[in-house]
């Protein structure tokens, strides 16, 4: 199992930074630190029930789920990205509409300005311990084409969360410095909507990606060809007919392949090529731990 201490550390400097915007806002009315500490909150929420789902879909399989509950991962992924949607995105974007209505700016944005720079060393932490770990996966693969074709929702989440967080810091601080500069805080309240829809935006990406997993993604066309390949070598098969493929979770794949045997093989012939085949597609794709070789004819 891949390590996923960068959740653990996403999660304690969520909380801590949630803490100290809050308590920022308070002091000098801050629409944007209001936005950025609900924000933080959200993340903090996600990276539990991120946690949640990592221990569930680790759960042995059973008589009521006999493929396991690897997906219990991605359901909660969807969750997250519901959940930084709706709460996140909206609630901020929201929070932006009443201060324009009703501006409000009082105290020193000393605070704010010091709040957001901790905020910002610490997200920066939080990101580069993500980025170390997606790196470790995505291995030669161009980073946006790794984002979409990742396995993983966990960590593109924690680390699309953690880059939303460090642009929703630069945003907020410029919507403070205008406020104070132009001695006008609608720059603030605008600034607080910009950040809902930059979790909207981020949160419309991680929706989509995390119902495709939930849904069923195959394993890769070369993936496919070469465990053909390695059944079709096998001195009983004569050719894969079909094959099905899918992720049960990020390090558990479940495929099947129909395959035509040679004929006048016996029984026990058959049963020996197919566990053969197995343990050799296993030595080679290790994360196939659910193959169904099935014999079919021409």
């Amino acid at each position: 199992m891949k390590s996923r201490l960068f959740i653990y550390v996403s999660l304690a400097v969520d909380l801590l930074i949630a803490l100290s915007k809050f308590v920022a806002a308070a002091i000098t009315g801050s629409a944007s630190m209001i936005s950025e500490g609900i924000h933080s909150v959200i993340d903090a929420i996600s990276q539990v029930l991120l946690i949640w789902g990592i221990k569930t879909s680790k759960r042995q399989a059973d008589a009521g789920r006999p493929f396991g509950y690897g997906k219990e991962l991605y359901f909660w992924s969807f969750i997250v990205s519901l959940v930084i949607f709706s709460l996140g995105g909206c609630i901020s974007f929201y929070e932006g509409l009443m201060h324009f209505k009703h501006p409000e700016f009082t105290g020193s944005p000393m605070w704010n300005y010091i709040i957001l720079v901790i905020a910002f060393v610490f997200n920066l932490v939080s990101m580069v311990a993500a980025l170390k770990a997606f790196n470790k996966q995505r291995g030669a693969y161009p980073f946006w084409k790794a984002v979409i074709r990742t396995k993983d929702p966990s960590t593109i989440i924690v680390l699309l969360g953690d880059f939303g967080d460090l642009l929703g810091l630069a945003v907020a601080f410029v919507g403070i410095y205008l406020g104070q500069l132009f001695h006008n805080p609608y720059y603030d309240a605008v600034a607080s909507m910009i950040i809902g829809l930059i979790l909207i935006g981020i949160s419309g990406f991680l929706i989509r990606e995390s119902k495709s997993l939930l849904l069923g993604e195959t394993s890769s066309r070369r993936t496919i060809r070469r465990v053909i390949s390695l059944a079709e070598a096998d001195s009983s098969v004569l050719k894969v007919k079909k094959h099905f493929s899918t992720y049960m979770s990020p390090e558990d794949i479940l495929l099947q392949l129909n395959t035509v045997f040679k004929a006048n093989l016996t029984t026990k012939q058959i049963t020996d090529a197919i566990e053969r085949i197995t343990k050799t597609i296993q030595s080679e794709f290790p994360n196939m731990k659910q193959i169904f070789i099935e014999p079919v004819a021409k």
